[in-house]
């Protein structure tokens, strides 16, 4: 049988005052055929909105102003909602800081025709992160490592917020369960899909630190992200030894 092939690609591009990288970002995305590109702004207050306001003018851009709580994790699950109600049959993630090159989307496009996830990885052969400090190449390295270990998760990459994923397979997951932001909702999205048997499969990728703004890392989300994995692993353990009375009851925060 041939892989199927997709022709309705989306990008969702999450954004928190990213006015200075979001026009290039968006110029260069829309070079690819077909691809439509949903932002999903989180009331930036240095005008992101306005500019991904004026792209949509001209097509092929939706934006989804969020209100309220702030958060990568938020900001994807309304993103991912959103973008179920389309026709789409790819629905992808990446940062807005031109931190993932948006020329190597094709190539994870390609890719998926024979995967359910396709995450774009910095560590697998060729895959190269530019720009980064010592300390930060260790943190990620040393992250990705422990949570491989913990949740027994075989991707390379597991903190990569750069993936597209087969929309009934996203679809399927339980996404109302998530409850991480951050670095950690990437984790807990791909724990899911790993759990739920899908396939996944890794491109390499050439990351690139950005070059204006400002990071997004906080102190709470590092902790954050220690703590996730331990709480993936436990109930995947309770899951797999129920109480006698054949129910568990999970106290969700």
């Amino acid at each position: 049988m041939r892989p199927r092939r997709f022709v309705r690609p989306l990008v969702i591009v999450p954004t928190y005052n990213e006015r200075e990288n979001l026009p290039k970002l968006l110029d260069r995305l829309l070079e690819i055929p077909n691809l439509r590109v949903l932002v999903v702004d989180d009331d930036s207050p240095d005008g992101t909105g306005v500019i991904a306001d004026d792209f949509a003018a001209r097509g092929r851009v939706s934006v989804l102003h969020r209100q309220g709580p702030r958060g990568l994790g938020r900001a994807y699950l309304d993103g991912i909602a959103h973008a179920l109600r389309t026709d789409a049959d790819v629905i992808c993630q990446m940062d807005a800081d031109l931190s993932h090159q948006p020329e190597q989307l094709r190539a994870m496009l390609d890719a998926v025709r024979h995967a359910d996830l396709v995450i774009g990885s910095r560590y697998i052969p060729d895959g190269r992160i530019v720009n980064w400090p010592l300390r930060r190449r260790l943190l990620s390295a040393g992250a990705n490592a422990y949570i491989r270990l913990i949740c027994s998760i075989p991707a390379r990459d597991c903190t990569s917020g750069f993936r597209c994923w087969r929309r009934e397979r996203l679809a399927a997951l339980p996404l109302d369960k998530i409850d991480s932001e951050g670095y950690a909702f990437l984790v807990e999205l791909l724990y899911l899909a790993f759990s739920a048997g899908s396939v996944i499969a890794e491109v390499p990728i050439t990351f690139i630190e950005r070059e204006r703004g400002k990071s997004k890392l906080r102190l709470s989300i590092l902790v954050e992200s220690v703590i996730v994995p331990w709480r993936l692993a436990l109930s995947r353990r309770v899951a797999a030894h129920p109480s006698p009375s054949g129910s568990v009851a999970l106290h969700r925060r």
